[in-house]
């Protein structure tokens, strides 16, 4: 049998080794999210080697490792004596995308982030830890006392959502919906207008998060990939009341 943890010359990858790679991997990630999100904007010096790895927590050798690896991606520079730097120039902009200008932009998001949000969900439910329950927690939180206000916050309901998106440990999950940002708040926005006066419906919204938070912290893969398609698909027919546009020729 080959021994898939082995370098090309078949000798096989000490654990510490391949634990180590594993942690710079996830530094970098998290890096590039907060480069993506604008947390750390273009030209604005990074954290020093020290202070990132009490941020988050790890040693100052993985996190060099990932500063190197950004640095050769193009997505930091150095300044002697001074540090690192996010890179300004035009080619390494964070993603995006057009903006949203009709209905069925808003329809599109929604299709997209029915499957995005619940891969996410399923991997969440299996990689999560207790910083990133807490996260979704304090968004619950939050959620249910706008609720029994008969109010919707859309600031908490994408809290929750970025949370789960994190707790699956791919930054591509997170770095695409902090991506669609101004996206989702459109449809979270319209879908909080059609709840208002209608406490049944904030309360349903409500319970879906919570079936969500409660399937991730159960480790319940499928439930948790279940119970976020069903809220998104929910949440999208409320807003179209049922009637979905034909995106075939718009």
């Amino acid at each position: 049998m080959i021994d898939k943890s082995a370098d090309p010359s078949g000798v096989p990858t000490p654990p510490a080794a391949r634990a180590a790679g594993s942690l710079v991997d996830k530094v970098y990630g998290q890096l590039v999210q907060r480069i993506a999100s604008g947390e750390y904007p273009p030209d604005q010096k990074l954290p020093g080697e020290h202070d990132l790895a009490s941020l988050l927590n790890v040693s100052r050798p993985v996190v060099r490792d990932a500063l190197s690896r950004l640095r050769e991606e193009g997505l930091i520079y150095s300044r002697q004596g001074s540090g690192s730097f996010v890179h300004a120039r035009a080619e390494h902009r964070p993603l995006g995308f057009a903006r949203v200008e009709t209905i069925a932009d808003i329809q599109r998001c929604f299709e997209f982030r029915i499957t995005m949000e619940s891969d996410a969900a399923h991997f969440a439910a299996m990689r999560r830890n207790e910083a990133g329950l807490e996260k979704m927690v304090a968004a619950l939180a939050l959620l249910n006392e706008a609720t029994r206000k008969l109010r919707h916050r859309e600031d908490a309901d994408f809290s929750f959502h970025l949370a789960v998106a994190e707790a699956a440990n791919n930054h591509y999950f997170s770095t695409s919906l902090n991506a669609l940002k101004e996206h989702v708040a459109v449809g979270m926005k319209l879908h909080g207008l059609s709840l208002v006066g209608a406490p049944s419906g904030l309360e349903q919204v409500y319970d879906e998060h919570r079936g969500i938070y409660e399937a991730i912290r159960d480790r319940d893969a499928d439930a948790a990939r279940a119970a976020m398609r069903h809220h998104l698909e929910s949440s999208r027919d409320r807003l179209f009341e049922g009637r979905l546009l034909d995106l075939s020729f718009r």
